[in-house]
């Protein structure tokens, strides 16, 4: 498991159990007391397209997030608003992992791979649709402004708000 330096942001990779009618894998179990702290109580499904950003939002009220890419590749990003610090997780179908994303942290998402994204996600609250646990920023919104990226202040995208498309480079 790697966690990630904003607290409760972890991702831990799906062990997969190949044989030769495909695979098997367990995407979350409940004795995972390190990963897992309350029961999961809704799963829900997205498919992305090509470049497509799902940000910001958070939850107010104790919602965790647990994202399982099954198909294409999804950056997935929690930013602090107090610390200013944030996390980029990257996750891919190709390398089950699944990524722990607490909701008090504004998030979001973008599918990062030539092809579409299939997520599912659970969920430790259900959704209520009257009174919905979520607060709503635009997916361009100049206030995420991350002092740190995964530790790294010196990461050249530091400083300036967040770019969902800034160009990857190594």
């Amino acid at each position: 498991m790697k966690e990630y330096p904003l607290p409760g942001v972890k991702v831990r990779e799906v062990n997969i159990t190949p044989d030769e009618r495909g695979f098997f894998a367990e995407a979350l179990r409940q004795d995972w007391a390190d990963f897992l702290d309350e029961p999961i109580v809704q799963t829900n499904l997205s498919y992305s397209y090509p470049g497509m950003v799902r940000a910001w939002h958070k939850h107010l009220r104790g919602q965790v997030d647990y994202f399982l890419v099954l198909q294409g590749a999804m950056k997935i990003c929690a930013y602090d608003e107090q610390t200013k610090r944030l996390a980029e997780v990257v996750i891919s179908g190709e390398k089950l992992s699944i990524a722990r994303i607490p909701g008090h942290y504004l998030h979001g998402t973008k599918t990062v791979s030539s092809r579409p994204s299939l997520t599912v996600y659970f969920v430790n609250r259900l959704y209520d649709y009257k009174n919905p646990d979520e607060e709503r920023r635009p997916w361009n919104d100049p206030g995420v402004f991350p002092h740190e990226i995964n530790g790294n202040k010196n990461d050249p995208r530091v400083n300036r708000p967040w770019d969902w498309f800034y160009a990857p480079h190594k």
